[in-house]
């Protein structure tokens, strides 16, 4: 019993070993987005294999697994050997036992093999560190040329005003009187012609209709007896046919005649008649006049004078001074990214032996 549980807890080391292995890589390298599904297909596969070696599998397979695991676990070939026959012996007396108990069930075969090494590439997440050139601004300072305003002095010329007395011509003007023509209104009579209107008779002619008879010619239909050829025997023969032919009529017109008649209408007429009118005549009369006469006279003027005086003027002069400017450059920066490698993995995996001869009943 106590090389049975032996045998339990180095097949649940050896199992363990690499699943705990790559659990510590995930666990310092993270949950990788390609990766999570072939990690649940690993767990899968593992409860599997546990049914399987658990489950009714026989422990000579894990004999046998052992002698191949043996040389590179370093258990050695006593182990293997050892652990083979007690667990032989001690399965063969617990399975009659258990065949006794369990009245006519017994655990299905399984094949025989043996769990072999099997190398399988996956494919992880692996963070790298890419070189990328990033701007950044550097200080330098350069010489540059400043401008300075200075003030100085400078002659300039400003005109002044200077009075003085000059000599001009004065207008005067002098009223005189000038004979002069002025229009005036004088009654007088005109005899016009004035328009008015006068009723007059005047002939027109007129449009009349007059009743009159006109001879025309109207179509009717008249019956007449139209006879056949007789063929030598028997009386002759006809028939009642339609003719159409052209009866003369009188229809009543009216005709269009012309009749004279008198109308009143206004003519216009003129006579003669008297107005006052106003005719205008030309009268002579005085009028003043102003005229201009030039007189000397002496009258205070200025004159424009230039004077030098001294201005304030601004000057610009250049001076050197250093001044500190941003200039890009490039600097060399890593920056993290992920790449998807293929990474070599042990699994183990049964490979089945193939059937061997049956000896008698066992």
């Amino acid at each position: 019993m106590l090389l049975f549980q032996a045998a339990v807890a180095v097949v649940a080391a050896v199992h363990a070993s690499p699943v705990d292995t790559k659990k510590a890589v995930e666990a310092k390298q993270g949950p990788q987005p390609a990766a999570e599904a072939g990690v649940a297909q690993n767990k899968r596969n593992k409860k599997r294999q546990v049914f399987l070696e658990w489950g009714g599998a026989d422990l000579g397979g894990y004999a046998s697994g052992f002698n191949q695991w043996d040389s590179s676990l370093g258990f050695g070939g006593g182990l293997g050997g050892g652990l083979s026959a007690g667990l032989s012996s001690g399965w063969s007396g617990a399975s009659s036992g258990w065949s006794g108990a369990s009245a006519g069930w017994s655990a299905p075969q399984q094949p025989e093999g043996v769990w072999q090494k099997k190398l399988v590439w996956k494919t992880e997440w692996k963070q790298i560190w890419r070189t990328e050139q990033k701007q950044i601004w550097k200080t330098e300072w350069k010489k540059t040329q400043v401008p300075v305003e200075k003030v100085i002095q400078v002659p300039a010329w400003k005109e002044i005003q200077v009075p003085d007395w000059k000599k001009v011509q004065v207008p005067v003007e002098r009223v005189i009187q000038e004979p002069a023509w002025k229009e005036i209104q004088v009654p007088d009579v005109k005899i016009v012609q004035v328009p008015y209107w006068k009723d007059v008779q005047v002939p027109v002619w007129k449009e009349v209709q007059v009743p009159d008879w006109k001879q025309v010619q109207v179509p009717v239909w008249e019956k007449v007896w139209v006879e056949e050829p007789s063929h030598g025997w028997g009386p002759s023969q006809g028939r009642w046919e339609k003719k159409l032919t052209w009866k003369t009529e009188y229809k009543q017109i009216w005709r269009t005649e012309k009749k004279q008649e008198w109308i009143n209408k206004k003519e216009q007429a003129f006579r003669e008649e008297k107005h006052q009118i106003w005719r205008t005549e030309k009268k002579q009369i005085w009028v003043p006049k102003k005229i201009q006469e030039w007189k000397e006279e002496s009258v205070q003027i200025w004159r424009t004078e230039k004077k030098q005086i001294w201005v304030p003027k601004k000057v610009q002069e250049w001076k050197e001074e250093l001044k500190s400017v941003q200039v890009p450059a490039w600097k060399e920066v890593q920056v993290p990214e992920w790449k998807q490698v293929t990474v070599p993995v042990w699994e183990k995996v049964w490979v089945p032996l193939p059937p061997k001869a049956e000896q008698g009943w066992w």
